[in-house]
Order: structure tokens, then C-alpha cells, then sequence
């Protein structure tokens, strides 16, 4: 017999599969064969197959039916009685799978991608990459893919996976070694989209691109790791990779290899096979966050180099079970009984039903989860899948959303009956307890039970929000203070438009015509410059979101640098050119001036061929990256620092299309507006598109701003009206009908 778990799990006894019964039985199976040989207490199994408490009282017993199955399953083979047969024994405390490792398709793949590692290591690449080929050729998908498709999310099997990646690795370090770069590449890049963390990988992706003559790209891979590691981890790329850059950048000879005698493709066949083995999972196969955290059971001395996920399981928990700091928005609407039309309580629970759906959509919108709706209380969380500093804005936003719809004033302030919503938002730690890959996972802790009492303080219409709320989202929301003891912040608007919510169709006009613009920018090398005009909550600081995340989300696409003015007095003309300086140099505000000055040079040196217009430039440059962002008294005025930055960009330009976003622009300095007109101007037939985001302030003071000029456009946005008490009953109704419509269609319902 043959049993094969790179896959779907099968087994085979002379080519032909043996049936082995329902889930349960495969499982228990496919949980015995990653521990072959090994007595595995029953408990054990016991959790393997119902995670936490979900085991049903019958659980031992459905565990000895499955073991009596899987029996009468491989006693039905061939010479099933011989001493080597496979057998599944009862040993105490539970079961042994009794089977010879050579009929096991993992530990085959582990002995091919052992002698690669090894024949790599003694210097014959050659020999490396037929048996890392053999290896990977095994893999027929993810590891029991059929069982991980029913919500098995086991840690053996992320070991399992690293072991995979790590085979992918060594196969492309073979690849490289025998001069086969470009052969390489296509499957390089892949791979490196799909594990952008694997710093080996990248590395890897890096070398093959300087190797193919491409230097830039290769540097631009580093720039986009490092920001994925600071903004995901607040790491820096690791020794390894930092010495890789210097070494593009200083043009290291040491880093070319002669040109292997035939490239992978014109081989025989072999290449074919070459790249195949690459393509790992299926296109819309999906690991769990378990199968990408690589195997920490055994020692790697290139775990250095190696972006991991870092998130550790708590002591004592299982395997389904871990912590997460979350924000949360618990919403209590109340639907006026006179909105009813006099229709009873069927009508009204309707109109609760509808305000759910919409709480939920808005919730969703911005990027959260709704984990319980019961009655008028929903509570959605913002950074269960993978927490990120913008969660508090995004719930804060999303509330905010929730208060604009479904509260509705009396205009009149006749005292009538109106509907109210009430909203909190806060955040803190919670205890996540997964029961499926896609399902929801179960939440616990204190800051849920917290949140619910403070709904219940909370003022009808109002949002309000915990001073940790408060501090990470005063940048984009407008607050005043309260008389409260708890919950002093109410949230009142807005304060510069941001929204970031996917799927918004209010302004999918506008986006379809700016991204039309982009691409008449990279294809015409047509510089472009956009205004985006409009009142507060017109929602332009969103549209530029959308089109950033648009643009950022195609291949190849162009590189997005971003900016905001400050509405603070006597703002220096500096301040925004500098910070779209720093963000094609890679640098974050953290990072101290000698980090900062090695950051510019390192990117002038790859756009000033001459070391001596390098050397007279970078003056110029760095009072742009200075904390004082102005030039010291009697070096140079503001003026000869923004000619010099625009020298930069239109330099940068010609190696690679640049799009710019530039947000409250209204509150720039004159200099400034006068940068950013003269940057576009004299792009010529550079692909540079400019996007700037301006209240009506910027044409009262610039009447003539981007008037009559070349490719240049102005878009203005109107604020959207405030829905009314019919509109908002008909809506909840509407919503109710559709929600109904959809799950007699059999779609997917809310």
C-alpha cells in the first residue's frame, strides 16, 4: 500500500484507492500517519478530531468506530496479512499506525529534500536540483487537502508546509547556482507574491532580477519587504538582506555567475518539470494562518534571514486558541414604534431586521467582522484576522457610518417618536477560539462584558469612544468632550473625509475616471495632474484611498507615494515634498538621521550617475529630511531644496512610473502649490501622475489654480443629503426584502 498525504489523502493498493469511510475515519487516519510509527494517546486524537469542548459525550465511542473502519479498510489489501503489512494497532494510552516510512509520500519527500539540501551543500547544484524536483513533484496540493477543506487546522500541518517552502528555497538556490536566472524568475516572483514575509525568498528574487540586468527592480523588492516588515511587524530587514542591498547597490561582482550552457526551458523536458513544481497550492487554495507559521520544531540557522509570523500560541491553550488585541463597536438601535405605520409588531421586527443588516454592511465595509447580533445590540470587531494599527480608526469610521443612517432628528424638534442608535467603541484584548477556517471564530474576554456597559451610558445618537480610541484616531476624527465619568470622547465627524471602506459605490464614477488616467499615465508617459475638490464628509480623502489601493494591487504597477498637509500655522514649505521624499527613500519617521542620510544616499546613488552631481545634490536634499524641515540660516533658501526634490522625482520618474497623492493640499504653503504645478509641468513625457485632495479653500486662494493648463483636470464632489424617515423605512424594508431574495436565490446572505 501507498499512503499519500502531499495532497489529498489517499491510499493506494496497487494503484487502486481504498476507500476509507467518512471524515471522522479519515482523519483519524491522516492524524496517525503524521506520527507514523508512534503510539498516540487517545486524548490526543480526541482533540485532533473536536477542538476545545466541542466533543460530544459519544466522542470516545465514535473513535473506536472509526479505528474499527479503518481497519476492515486496510485489511481489504493485497498481502494485508504479511508481517510488513500496515496495520493500525491499539496501543496503550491509544493508537499506533504500524507502516514502513518508504510507503509514506511525506517521508519519501522528506529523504529527496534531505540529499538535495545535502548534495547543494557539497557544491553540485546539478545533482541539488533533480532530487529538490523529485521532492516537490510529490506535492499534489496543500497537505490533506481534503480534511484542511473541512476546518482541520492541526500544527503538524504548518510544519509540514514550512518543510514544503523550505524545499521551494533550496530548489531556486540550486536553480541560481547553476546560472539558470532567468529559467527561475517567473516561478521566483510567484512564489515571493505569495510568502512576502520569507526573507529568503525575497532574497533569492532579488539576486535573479540584478543577475537578469534588472538592478532596480531588485532594489525595489527590498523597499517593498522592508515596508511589509515595519508596517506588519516593526521589524527591519534582517542581516542577510540588508548586505544583499549594499551589495546591489555598490554593483558586488562577487554576486554574477556565468550564464548556465542552456536555460531550463530548452532541456529536454526538464525544465517543464522545473517549473511546475513551483506552483505549490492551487490558484484559490487557501492555507490558515497555522500552515503559515513555519516549523519552530527544529533549529535553522537561516531563520535570521526569514520573515515569520511572530504571533506565539498562548501557554496552556489549544491549538485553536489564541489572543488579540481587537476593536470593538457595540450598536443599540431602536426603531420608533410610529415608523411602523401602525402595522404591529411583524412590521417593526422587520425594521429591526433591516437596521442589522445595515449595521452589519457598514461594520463590513470598513474592514470589520460582526461576531453577534441578538435583538437591537450587534457587536463587530476590527483586527480579527490580522490586527493592524488603523483598526480603532477604521471601527470609529464605521460607527460613525452607523449614527449618520440610522439616527434620524427631528427637524422640527415637535418631540415626535424617531428612531436613536447608540454606539461605543473600544478596544482591548480578547480570546479568540477558532472552530473552522472560514467560520467566525468564538470571542472571550472582559473588554466585551465592558463595552456592553458602557452602551448602556451611552447617549442616544451619539458615538463615543475610550480614551485609547481617542489617541489613535484624533488624526482623522473630529472629538469634543464630555461631562461623562466614562467615555469622555464623542466622536462628531470626520475631520478630513477619510474613509477607507472597499466597495463603497458612491464614487465608482470618479475611480473608473482615475484610474483611466493612471493608465493613459504609464502607457503615453502622459504626465497627468487631478484636483479632487469637495467639503468636508464629501468623501475625497476616500476616493484617494481606493484609487492608492487600486493602483498598489496590480502587477508591475506603478510605485504610490503619499503625503498629507498640515493644518498647523506657519507650516514650512518643505514639510510635504519631504515626506514623499521619504517615502520613495524607504524612511519612517522612526528611524534616527544617520538611518535616514544612509536611506537618501542609497537612492541618489541609483538616480545620479555622477558622483559629483550626487555629492553637490544630496545638501540640497536632506534639509527636506531634517526634523527642522528648514536649511540652516545661510546655506541655501527653500527655493534651491524644491528645485533640487523635483530633480529627484522627475529622475525617479524615468525608471519607474510614480503616482502621487497629496491630501488636504489646501493647507499647503504658496511654495509649496507652486512645487507641485511646477513638478507636473516639467515632467514632459514622464508617467507621473499627481492626485491632490483639496476643500474649496485652495481655489478661493489659487482662482487659477491648474487652469488652463496641459493635462490637468479638476473633480469636484458634493456632500451626500441626509436620509429622512421615510427614506430610512423604505430602506430597512428594502434591505429585509433583498436579504430574503438572496437566500431563496441560494447566494450567500449577509
Amino acid at each position: 500500500m501507498q499512503f499519500r498525504l502531499l495532497g489529498p489523502m489517499e491510499v493506494l493498493d496497487d494503484g487502486r484507492p481504498v476507500g476509507l469511510g467518512g471524515a471522522k475515519q479519515r482523519a483519524t487516519l491522516g492524524f496517525l500517519l503524521l506520527h507514523p510509527n508512534k503510539v498516540v494517546p487517545t486524548s490526543r486524537l480526541l482533540s485532533a478530531l473536536w477542538e476545545g469542548d466541542e466533543a460530544p459525550v459519544t466522542a470516545r465511542k465514535i473513535l473506536q468506530n472509526a479505528v474499527y473502519g479503518l481497519r476492515g479498510a486496510l485489511a481489504s489489501g493485497r498481502g494485508a496479512n504479511g508481517p510488513a503489512a500496515p496495520a493500525l494497532l491499539t496501543r496503550p494510552p491509544g493508537y499506533m499506525m504500524r507502516v514502513d516510512p518508504e510507503q509514506v509520500d511525506l517521508h519519501h519527500f522528506h529523504t529527496l529534500a534531505g540529499r538535495g539540501r545535502d548534495r547543494l551543500a557539497a557544491g553540485a547544484p546539478e545533482a541539488a536540483v533533480a532530487l529538490l524536483s523529485d521532492a516537490l513533484a510529490l506535492w499534489r496540493g496543500p497537505a490533506l487537502a481534503d480534511l484542511v477543506e473541512k476546518d482541520v487546522a492541526w500544527p503538524e500541518l504548518a510544519a509540514v508546509e514550512s518543510a514544503r517552502l523550505d524545499a521551494m528555497e533550496d530548489y531556486v538556490e540550486a536553480q541560481l547556482a547553476c546560472g539558470r536566472h532567468h529559467g527561475i524568475l517567473a516561478e521566483l516572483e510567484a512564489m515571493v507574491r505569495a510568502e512576502p514575509l520569507r526573507e529568503r525568498g525575497c532574497g533569492q528574487l532579488m539576486l535573479a532580477l540584478y543577475r537578469c540586468g534588472r538592478q532596480a527592480d531588485a532594489l525595489s523588492v527590498y523597499s517593498r519587504v522592508r515596508a511589509v516588515l515595519v508596517e506588519s511587524l516593526g521589524l527591519e530587514p534582517g542581516h542577510g538582506l540588508q548586505a544583499l542591498q549594499q551589495r546591489i547597490l555598490t554593483q558586488d561582482p562577487t554576486l554574477l555567475l556565468p550564464r548556465a550552457p542552456a536555460r531550463p526551458d530548452a532541456e529536454g523536458g526538464d525544465g517543464a518539470r522545473d517549473r511546475l513544481v513551483l506552483a505549490g497550492p492551487a490558484p484559490g487554495e487557501r492555507r490558515t494562518p497555522e500552515q503559515r507559521t513555519p516549523d519552530r520544531s527544529r533549529p535553522d540557522p537561516r531563520a535570521a534571514d526569514r520573515g515569520t509570523d511572530r504571533r506565539e500560541r498562548p501557554e496552556g491553550r489549544g491549538p485553536g486558541t489564541e489572543r488579540r488585541q481587537v476593536s470593538v463597536v457595540s450598536v443599540r438601535t431602536r426603531i420608533a414604534s410610529s415608523l411602523g405605520g401602525g402595522a404591529g409588531d411583524r412590521e417593526l421586527d422587520d425594521l429591526l431586521d433591516g437596521a442589522e443588516l445595515l449595521v452589519r454592511e457598514q461594520i463590513e465595509r470598513f474592514g470589520g467582522v460582526v461576531t453577534a447580533a441578538i435583538g437591537s445590540i450587534s457587536v463587530g470587531l476590527f483586527g480579527l484576522d490580522a490586527p493592524h494599527q488603523d483598526d480603532p480608526r477604521q471601527a470609529v469610521l464605521a460607527a460613525l457610518a452607523i449614527r449618520d443612517v440610522l439616527d434620524v432628528p427631528d427637524p422640527a424638534d415637535t418631540g415626535t417618536e424617531r428612531s436613536t442608535v447608540h454606539v461605543v467603541v473600544t478596544t482591548g484584548e480578547v480570546m479568540l477560539r477558532r472552530r473552522g477556517r472560514d467560520a467566525v471564530p468564538a470571542v472571550f474576554g472582559d473588554i466585551l462584558d465592558e463595552s456592553q456597559e458602557l452602551l448602556c451610558e451611552s447617549p442616544a445618537g451619539e458615538v463615543r469612544v475610550s480614551e485609547e480610541v481617542h489617541r489613535a484616531s484624533e488624526h482623522t476624527v473630529r472629538y469634543r468632550r464630555s461631562d461623562a465619568h466614562t467615555l469622555e470622547w464623542q466622536a462628531v465627524a470626520v475631520r478630513d473625509d477619510e474613509r477607507s471602506g472597499a466597495g463603497d459605490g458612491e464614487l465608482s464614477v470618479e475611480l473608473d475616471v482615475l484610474r483611466g488616467l493612471v493608465k493613459r499615465t504609464r502607457q503615453r508617459a502622459v504626465p497627468h495632474l487631478v484636483t479632487v475638490i469637495g467639503e468636508p464628509d464629501t468623501g475625497k480623502t476616500r476616493l484617494l484611498a481606493e484609487l492608492r489601493r487600486s493602483v498598489t494591487e496590480e502587477p508591475d504597477g506603478p510605485l504610490v507615494l503619499s503625503a498629507r498637509a498640515s493644518g498647523s500655522s506657519g507650516a514650512s514649505p518643505l514639510a510635504v515634498p519631504g515626506r514623499l521624499l521619504a517615502a520613495y527613500c524607504g524612511i519612517v519617521r522612526e528611524d534616527p538621521p544617520e538611518a535616514a542620510r544612509a536611506a537618501l544616499e542609497h537612492a541618489s546613488r541609483d538616480l545620479y550617475r555622477s558622483e559629483a552631481v550626487r555629492e553637490r545634490r544630496l545638501p540640497l536634499l536632506w534639509p527636506l529630511l531634517d526634523p527642522g524641515g528648514e536649511p540652516a540660516p545661510g546655506t541655501m533658501c527653500p527655493t534651491e531644496v524644491l528645485d533640487a526634490w523635483r530633480e529627484f522625482l522627475l529622475l525617479a520618474v524615468q525608471r519607474r512610473p510614480l503616482v502621487l497623492c497629496l491630501d488636504d493640499l489646501h493647507l499647503s504653503p504658496d511654495m509649496t502649490l507652486d512645487a507641485v504645478g511646477d513638478l507636473v509641468e516639467s515632467a514632459g513625457e514622464g508617467p507621473l501622475f499627481v492626485i491632490a485632495a483639496a476643500r474649496p479653500e485652495l481655489l478661493e486662494r489659487r482662482p487659477s489654480w491648474a487652469g488652463g493648463k496641459s493635462h490637468t483636470m479638476t473633480v469636484t464632489l458634493a456632500r451626500p443629503e441626509r436620509i429622512t424617515n421615510e427614506q430610512l423605512v423604505e430602506f430597512l424594508l428594502s434591505a429585509v426584502r433583498n436579504e430574503g431574495l438572496h437566500r431563496l436565490d441560494g447566494s450567500p446572505a449577509h
